[in-house]
C-alpha cells in the first residue's frame, strides 16, 4: 500500500471529520470510501457512455431503431408487471 499526501483547507477538513463521526468511521476511513465511490462512479459513467457509442455505432450502420412510442409503450407495460413483446427494431422512414 502507497502513501499520498491531499492537501484540503480546514473548512473541508472539518467537515469530513464530522461527517465521518455522524458515519461511525475515521477521517481516513471517511475519504478512501469517498474516493472509491467517486472512482466507481467514474468507471461506470465510462462504460455507460461505452456502452452508448457503441450502439450508437449499430445504429448509424445498420438504420434500424425502435421508435420512441413502441420502446416507451414495452418500457411501461414491463414495469407495471405487465406481458410485453420487445418492439423489433427496423430501418424508419425519414420524416
Amino acid at each position: 500500500m502507497s502513501t499520498t499526501t491531499i492537501r484540503i483547507d480546514d473548512d473541508l477538513k472539518a467537515r469530513v471529520a464530522t461527517a465521518a463521526e455522524r458515519a461511525g468511521t475515521t477521517p481516513h476511513a471517511f475519504i478512501i470510501d469517498a474516493i472509491a465511490q467517486t472512482v466507481e462512479q467514474a468507471e461506470l459513467e465510462e462504460e455507460f457512455h461505452r456502452i452508448g457509442d457503441q450502439r450508437w455505432t449499430k445504429l448509424l450502420q445498420s438504420g434500424k431503431t425502435v421508435p420512441w412510442d413502441e420502446a416507451k409503450s414495452y418500457l411501461e407495460a414491463k414495469s407495471k408487471g405487465e406481458q410485453a413483446g420487445k418492439p423489433t427494431a427496423r430501418r424508419l422512414k425519414p420524416a
